[in-house]
């Protein structure tokens, strides 16, 4: 599978270290091509991490008919218009989180791609690690009763970055670090035999205290859900480091070092001693795994991926769209 990824940013960087390990290690997957508004600058990211091509424009990425996948690497408030010029060109696409501005504008992406018949996934990782299932298994067996609680708080110092603090980026700490608190509930509390059948957010309790450029700077959410579990989440773009989520059963708790990765995972009896701890395998950042996903849904004909379907991205989208509206973000409205 030949992969390209539009976008030179950080993110891309990170990306790049899966792919080539991916290619490295026989996995069929390769680093054909890497694209940026700058000529230069995709040249300089292809000579450093070995792509074969170098494009000084997102088209020109998009109508290479060699690439198989691309990856959708630009700022939040970029995903939608280059998810669409993608599509246009019948690419297969994996878009980085959170998947676009918001649930109108993902409608509309995924729409379209429904209608051009390509590939499309929202790179929300975290679901597509192998720790998630190691969690689930552990709750099936019972190690911790009945799930009741979750909490989840991933925060870090960032606002100094840009597109964390610009307005007209979808900067904040929601879409950027918030969304991996309300996936870790939502993971595990919608899960039919965790949760319960249909157990759906019923409850919003959320408060914001926003920066000084207008975006979200640190955030509370408490779910209440429809069987009764509840969930206290945190996110904050100002506060200290602080990444870490906990499942409370009726026996013990489970408690995951790393919301977005998962590196370690952490059980813990009724009376609060540790019991276990499994340090998930990777073959190299845990990015690896939404890219083997993507190339099996693919190779199978399939156009989304079980892990993280259309209908997950959306509901998502909305919630997010739900709180940022209940906060006055102006992000929220469409932007399309």
């Amino acid at each position: 599978m030949k992969f390209g990824i539009l976008g030179c940013g950080h993110i891309a960087g990170k990306m790049t270290c899966a792919v080539k390990a991916l290619q490295e290690q026989g996995y069929g997957v390769e680093a054909y091509a890497i694209a940026s508004r700058s000529l230069e600058k995709a040249q300089n990211f292809a000579v450093e991490n070995g792509f074969e091509k170098a494009y000084g424009s997102y088209e020109e990425l998009a109508q290479d008919p060699d690439v198989d996948l691309i990856y959708i690497a630009t700022p939040h408030s970029e995903h939608a218009a280059h998810s669409l010029l993608c599509i246009e060109h019948s690419k297969n696409l994996l878009v980085e989180k959170a998947f676009t501005v918001n649930a109108d504008e993902a409608s509309y992406v995924i729409a379209r791609a429904k209608e051009k018949g390509t590939f499309l996934c929202e790179a929300m990782w975290t679901r597509f690690l192998p720790a998630v299932q190691m969690i689930r298994e552990k709750i099936l067996q019972g190690t911790i009763g009945k799930v009741e609680t979750v909490e989840a708080d991933f925060s870090m110092p960032l606002s100094h970055r840009e597109r964390l603090r610009d307005p007209k980026l979808a900067g904040g700490a929601l879409l950027d670090l918030g969304v991996y608190s309300l996936t870790f509930a939502d993971i595990f509390l919608t899960d039919p035999q965790i949760g319960g059948k249909d157990n759906r957010v019923e409850k919003t309790e959320t408060k914001s205290v926003a920066f000084p450029t207008g975006v979200d700077a640190t955030d509370w959410i408490n779910l209440t859900y429809s069987h009764g579990q509840k969930a206290y989440l945190k996110t904050s773009m100002v506060a200290p480091t602080h990444n870490e989520g906990t499942i409370y059963g009726t026996k013990g708790f489970i408690r995951v070092q790393n919301l977005n990765d998962m590196v370690e995972i952490q059980i813990f009896d009724h009376s609060g001693t540790l019991t276990g701890s499994i340090v998930p395998s990777k073959i190299a950042n845990f990015y690896e795994y939404e890219v083997l996903a993507c190339k099996k849904a693919i190779e199978e004909g399939r156009k989304e991926c079980a892990e993280m379907p259309w209908a997950k991205t959306l509901e998502i989208m909305k919630v997010l769209d739900g709180l940022r509206n209940s906060w006055y973000i102006e992000s929220v409205r469409s932007t399309r």
